[in-house]
């Protein structure tokens, strides 16, 4: 049959969290197949950035891992799955023996389906631990804790398509959807500045976002530069500024007062953390200027709709949780939230990161974000399962990786890379190298491969099907066209032969709807859902019952508190872990690119995206060019107290002076390398964004490209 015989199927997009529908084109052969447009995709109408366009190119790679593999003597062979199967068992079984159930780690991943996601938790738990995590914990986990506990649910309070249309101040603090979430950007949010809203954007780097609406040079745009870590003491002259107007001219209503006595808790302890906060010395601190934030605080205040999103640059912070619950405080205190064009929004960085979080792969919650020590959740679920589950949280999987050769002793990585992820990530694959057994079940040999005992060759997300959970909670199916090789195997294919033979029941499912309608039983938010239901346009959760059509806005009666009331909490300024020195005298920070993702294992393998960006950079300022000597274009060696990397200098004035700004995505340089492990010490995110650094200069250049993976 002919490629333009067979019936292209409609897909999503495997890279960001925006969830754009994508066709795949099977050709004659297995490995043929191309990019097509949905143009009728619910979530971007058939538009596509440069990532979805090229998502093709990666699943025939000659890089694929097409055979189980084990290591002998310190080097791979190949192997047969029956031998792959016996081993992973049989390691699994005499580590719990030996130690007990919690010396193993499982991780899994926001870039495979949630049915998959949901077996993988199952089975860490039915093994009999809570040692379940995914990468998450890198990204927005302090924005999952503050959401959750101040408002009910860890995602976006709203819908992209209400902010497009109802939204008057778009207030993005951290986040650059310009560049990561390129089509919510274009489509949804772009086309509300046009229509006349306006953008606030903070961040110590201007981006593709600066530059998308092109309003630049009009009050209706500001970009407030401020220096990597203070973004509460920000914030918090926002608040001052808008509890100063508001004893002055209450009849502002710059403050909603009904919203405020009527739907929250916790007003009187913002005002007293406030009361004798110095908005001068503040504004100083943040490198900007003090009138500016005002100004801001007015148009956000003053605004009849007012949306916040938030990203990465807020979350991946020590001190994330309360700088993601002074975004809520000003939404609050505001009343923007619980109607259409308001709220508080975090941008999911991955394509499932949203899901995966949702069905339970996280040590302190089960699927719905039910909490493992919360005894009747517990039994609930325990009904479905058959089994009891373990009632304490687990590790997280930076601890995870902290313990492992020490009390972790066995690691199941399904789909992650924490080897590129993790920060300090030297001492990573040191500790790694002690774990007695190491399992890893990806697409292709990745640098934390190298360290397993076992590598299990999974199929890539165009050759199977499942569902996954975009950035504003809607769930949508995905399809497949068929192995490309044929001794690959779905990942819920791997997770159900191991739980099968570890425990002869609870993992026998057919495909992946027999996993979902199970999901579904102990998963309150997708009660409602079936896969006929979600069809092609999907569903937002929560959708408690069968014909639910699901809410694209939450809160709008009361907030999903043990109290129904949003809470409001004063927080005050925690400086990052590393500040300049004599001897690191720059903060080092760092964020994505729009032609790349993630740790790189699949767009550096793009020839599309490689071209565009083959290696990695840092960002200087044309003062600290200057101060060191560097040319732009010069290769520097940039080091921190933990590691060093050798990449391009790009002198330019995006980045504030004295900070260095790059990139997590490239194997022979990557940033992670040089990042800080110390952790938000309640959502154990670690601080990515700032660390100290220094640069060398006078080094040799690495070649034509940085990436060993990268194609000509």
């Amino acid at each position: 049959m002919s490629s333009d015989q067979q019936e292209p199927v409609k897909t999503i997009c495997p890279y960001c969290g925006v969830g754009c529908g994508i066709k795949v084109q099977p050709g004659e052969e297995p490995g043929d197949v191309r990019f097509m447009p949905w143009g009728e995709a619910p979530v971007n109408e058939g538009r596509i950035c440069i990532k979805g366009g090229a998502a093709t190119e990666v699943v025939d790679h000659e890089d694929r891992l097409t055979e189980p593999r084990i290591k002998e003597n310190g080097e791979f062979r190949e192997a047969s799955w029956e031998e792959a199967y016996e081993y992973v068992v049989d390691e699994l079984e005499r580590i719990r023996e030996e130690y007990g159930p919690d010396a193993m780690g499982f991780f899994g991943s926001s870039k495979v389906m949630n049915e998959e996601n949901y077996l993988l938790q199952k089975l860490a738990r039915r093994y009999g631990t809570n040692n379940v995590d995914n990468c998450t914990r890198m990204c927005h986990a302090s924005t999952v804790w503050a959401l959750r506990t101040s408002l009910g649910a860890g995602a976006m309070t709203n819908s992209m398509r209400d902010l497009r249309e109802e939204a008057d101040v778009f207030w993005i603090q951290g986040a650059n959807p310009g560049e990561q979430h390129p089509i919510a950007n274009s489509q949804y949010f772009r086309q509300a500045v046009l229509e006349g809203a306006t953008v606030i954007q903070v961040d110590p780097h201007a981006n593709k976002t600066t530059r998308s609406f092109q309003i630049g040079d009009t009050e209706r745009h500001q970009h407030l530069q401020l220096n990597p870590g203070t973004d509460i003491p920000l914030l918090n002259i926002v608040l001052k500024t808008i509890l100063e107007h508001h004893e002055e001219h209450p009849e502002d209503g710059w403050i909603d007062e009904e919203f405020v006595a009527e739907r929250t808790e916790g007003f009187d302890h913002l005002k007293a953390t406030l009361e004798d906060f110095d908005k001068d010395a503040a504004a100083e601190e943040c490198g900007v200027p003090l009138e500016a934030i005002e100004r801001a605080a007015e148009q956000y205040a003053t605004a009849d709709n007012a949306a916040i999103f938030t990203g990465m640059g807020m979350s991946q912070h020590a001190c994330g949780v309360d700088n993601v619950q002074n975004e809520i405080n000003l939404a609050l205190i505001t009343g923007n939230l619980g109607r259409p064009g308001t709220g508080v929004n975090p941008l999911r960085g991955q394509n499932n990161v949203q899901g995966t979080c949702d069905v339970g792969a996280m040590p302190n919650v089960l699927p719905g974000y039910q909490l493992v020590d919360d005894d009747e959740a517990r039994e609930s679920v325990e009904d479905v399962w058959g089994f009891e589950i373990p009632d304490e949280p687990g590790l997280t999987n930076v601890e995870i990786s902290y313990e492992a050769g020490d009390s972790i002793k066995g690691l199941y990585v399904m789909g992650e890379n924490p080897v590129m992820s993790e920060p300090d990530a030297n001492a990573v694959a040191e500790r790694l190298a002690d774990l007695e057994f190491t399992v890893v079940q990806d697409i292709f040999h990745t640098e934390t491969a190298d360290y397993a005992d076992v590598i299990l060759p999974a199929t890539t997300w165009a050759e199977r099907g499942g569902t996954v959970t975009n950035t504003d909670r809607r769930v949508q199916r995905m399809r497949g066209v068929g192995k490309v090789h044929e001794n690959t195997r779905h990942d819920r294919e791997i997770l159900t032969e191991i739980g099968s033979r570890l425990f002869n029941e609870g993992f026998d499912f057919d495909d992946p709807e027999a996993i979902f309608e199970e999901l579904r039983q102990v998963c309150p938010s997708y009660h409602g859902m079936t896969y006929d239901l979600l069809g092609e346009e999907g569903l937002h959760w929560p959708c408690y019952e069968p014909g639910d059509e699901g809410d694209p806005f939450l809160y709008e009666d009361e907030f999903e508190t043990e109290s129904g009331l949003g809470h409001i909490e004063g927080v005050e300024h925690t400086p990052p872990a590393e500040t300049p020195d004599d001897e690191y005298p720059l903060i080092l920070t760092t964020a994505r690119l729009e032609e790349h993702y993630n740790t790189g294992t699949m767009s550096t393998r793009s020839p599309t995206l490689n071209k565009q960006t083959p290696e990695n950079f840092v960002d200087v300022h044309p003062a600290d060019a200057e101060r060191y000597g560097i040319e732009d274009g010069e290769y520097v060696r940039l080091h921190s107290r933990r590691g060093e990397i050798t990449l391009e200098a790009r002198v330019t004035d995006d980045t504030k002076e004295g900070v260095v700004w790059t990139t997590p995505h490239f194997a022979a340089a990557s940033a992670n390398k040089l990042t800080n492990h110390v952790l938000d010490e309640r959502a154990k995110i670690p601080e990515y964004k700032a660390a100290a650094a220094e640069i060398d200069v006078e080094v040799e250049p690495l070649g034509e490209t940085a990436d060993p993976t990268a194609e000509d």
